[in-house]
């Protein structure tokens, strides 16, 4: 401290961010739609046992915001496990997706917002328990029905458009299969005059972002009791490794979706109104810059458009989120001065725009704005006005202890650069750091995916204890565009890998990381690049695997549907490349991993089996390697619950404070009253 003669080590100052502030009372904000002079939003509450609550509030005045569904509901698809479009709001009526049971459920609503009666199912219940899945609803011309994407959940059976009868106080009907053309289908939209429906398609061994195909039919409902149909669905863009996202109509009829074909995902929009041919779309916005995100979940909306046709998206260049605003009839951007970094979630409807926005200094929030006002404030330079419907929680601390992260872009192997986001120590009551600090090097899961440029209190929990964390955003991570991205083709393990040691090395020799003291960590494919940097360089001391992969090759045996086919383009082809999978997985070279290790993993993983973690355990005690395990019941692919996420930040901090002998922080935390210690580390030797 400041008027201590000796301050404490970096990694071990004392902080006010606890596990417990770290999780208490934070939420994952989903969404938002705007419905009925009304802001909607979903919030993912860990201390309700990781519950999916439906939340609403007026988008002007002071009336409060709301809980939507009674208790026992829960809105949350699993349609390819990670989720998403698991809600739908009209004027009059909510249709959800109930964590419990897959089912699609309706709930009828006053002109306030709010549930008139119980909710009803409006899918039959299944012989067995969520034998089907459903996501990205959205009704028809005809509300009596509503379309539908449906994931069977057993077998390897392909995604189907169905269409659901949706009727006050009727009994749950079979839905009606209306497309199943293909492995994977998402984005089902109807044309504003209700006479069309665009989605998304795409087949294995292709994700979403490697190549996908937007398709129109005509809707017809001439069948029984006005059941609804497609007439000559076709094709009309994408294939052959053109990646294509978030398609939607303009109020004129128009088709809108978002390419990568000029490298960058931007806007391109069809030439008239109604089914477009082929080659019927031109580029409306040339952003370096991506408009959408890769599509792990359902329902992602990153642009809108207004009754007058202006459009609003966001767009993420250099690490960070950029709002921007294009009035109809130009082809101009002005950009938004918001001071929000992450935007995660826009809606527009009418001339009123709503946002899920956060920054490197503040959490997410819910906020609302008039397009004319963005307009206004784009033009001027100045911030502009956002009305905060659930404000981000007041942390209650110093400005201080939120520094905003350095990007960098760092050389790495093959004569490329990677880049990363570096949060320095950041501890106001900290004046002279006694040594250099510890690094954490993060990688974030997918592997296509990106580090979220906005306030982590996760992040902070580290940050504030005197630690530099490396979020590291390697070559295949999105917002750099395609080119970018396909730099890990058939490369992961290896590209990765180089980008991470080349940070944390580059961060030594800049002096801003103690070279002994550096430890990698990630979840998932995270996971995977921990354990292969582990065995493969021994630029770091230690490392955290969060439901990471082990074996390549029992990956793509056990799998999920989804991403049953992601190892072809990341690895190489099975069995022609069966060699490069041995080559790869960590667990054919733990004899190489002799440096402490912590595997966290839920039980109920179906991404990555627990079978998966046990390998590497099993492994690591057997050759006497220092190793730590905790497996969370009732957890699934990431930690919902607030007791599995306390118990595991507090368990990585006793781990890495007890290998790396940082005096004083393997001590209980405060306001901690779990198990102590929260880990058994096995072949720790004694000191």
């Amino acid at each position: 401290m400041t008027d201590e003669a000796t301050p404490p080590a970096p990694g071990a100052w004392p902080s006010p961010i606890t596990a417990d502030l770290v999780v208490a009372a934070s939420v994952g904000l989903g969404g938002p739609q705007l419905a009925g002079g009304r802001v909607w939003w979903s919030e993912a509450r860990p201390h309700e046992n990781g519950r999916v609550q439906l939340v609403q509030r007026p988008t002007t005045g002071d009336g409060p915001a709301v809980d939507v569904l009674p208790e026992g509901f829960s809105v949350r698809s699993r349609a390819h496990e990670y989720g998403g479009g698991a809600w739908w709001v009209t004027g009059n009526e909510v249709v959800f997706t109930n964590a419990d049971d897959q089912r699609l459920w309706r709930c009828a609503l006053d002109g306030e917002g709010m549930p008139r009666g119980a909710p009803t199912p409006l899918t039959p219940e299944p012989s067995t328990p969520m034998a089907d899945r459903h996501a990205d609803m959205r009704p028809t011309g005809d509300r009596r029905w509503w379309l539908c994407v449906r994931e069977p959940a057993s077998g390897h059976s392909p995604d189907e458009l169905i269409a659901v009868r949706c009727e006050p106080d009727g009994e749950p009907r079979e839905p009606v299969v209306l497309w199943s053309g293909a492995d994977f289908v998402s984005n089902p939209r109807m044309s504003p005059d209700g006479r069309h429906v665009c989605w998304l398609s795409w087949d294995l061994p292709d994700m979403p972002w490697q190549s996908s195909v937007l398709w129109v039919a005509e809707v017809a409902y001439d069948g029984p009791d006005g059941t609804p149909g497609l007439l000559a669905p076709e094709a009309v863009l994408g294939g052959g490794g053109l990646s294509l996202a978030q398609p939607g109509w303009l109020p004129d009829g128009r088709l809108a979706v978002v390419s990568d074909d000029d490298n960058w995902w931007n806007l391109w929009v069809a030439e008239g109104p109604g089914r477009p041919g082929r080659s019927g779309f031109s580029q409306v916005t040339m952003v370096a810059g991506e408009l959408a995100p890769p599509q792990w979940v359902f329902g992602q909306q990153t642009w809108g458009v207004t009754d007058a046709g202006d459009v609003v998206g966001v767009w993420r260049a250099d690490g960070n989120d950029h709002i921007g605003v294009m009035a109809a009839g130009t082809d101009e951007i002005h950009w938004v001065h918001s001071g929000h970094t992450a935007v995660e979630g826009v809606a527009v409807h009418g001339d009123c725009v709503a946002l899920i926005a956060g920054s490197f200094t503040s959490e997410h929030e819910v906020v609302v704005i008039d397009v004319a006002d963005l307009h206004a404030a784009a033009v001027a330079g100045t911030p502009a006005p956002m009305n905060a419907r659930r404000a981000a929680r007041d942390l209650g601390l110093d400005p201080g202890w939120f520094t905003w992260p350095e990007p960098v872009s760092v050389p790495t192997t093959s004569g490329q650069r990677t880049h990363a986001l570096v949060y320095p120590p950041a501890n106001p009551d900290v004046s002279e750091p006694n040594g250099p600090p510890p690094l954490m090097v993060l990688i974030h899961g997918g592997p296509t995916a990106a580090a979220r440029p906005l306030l982590s209190m996760a992040v902070r929990y580290w940050t504030s204890r005197g630690w530099t964390v490396a979020d590291v955003n390697y070559r295949g991570s999105t917002g750099y565009g395609r080119r970018y991205r396909n730099q890990l083709h058939e490369g992961w393990g290896v590209v990765d890998v180089a980008d991470c040691v080349a940070v944390a090395q580059w961060l030594a020799d800049e002096g801003r990381a103690d070279p002994d003291r550096m430890v990698i960590r990630g979840g998932s494919a995270g996971g995977f690049t921990t354990l292969a940097a582990l065995c493969d360089s021994d630029v770091f001391a230690a490392g955290t695997s969060l439901y990471g992969i082990a074996d390549l090759e029992l990956l793509a045996a056990e799998t999920h549907r989804f991403e049953s086919g992601y190892n072809d383009w990341l690895v190489g082809t099975l069995p022609d490349h069966a060699d490069r999978y041995v080559d790869r997985s960590p667990i054919h070279h733990i004899d190489r991993l002799d440096r402490p290790l912590l595997v966290l993993h839920g039980a109920e993983d179906a991404v990555v089996p627990p079978s998966q973690a046990e390998l590497v355990v099993g492994a690591l005690r057997s050759a006497g390697v220092p190793v730590g395990y905790l497996l969370f019941d009732g957890e699934q692919h990431g930690f919902r619950r607030a007791e599995t996420l306390v118990r595991a930040l507090v368990a990585e901090a006793y781990f890495f404070a007890t290998v790396l002998d940082l005096p004083g922080a393997a001590e209980p935390p405060p306001a901690y009253d779990g198990p102590w210690p929260p880990v058994v580390i096995d072949n720790l030797p004694s000191r």
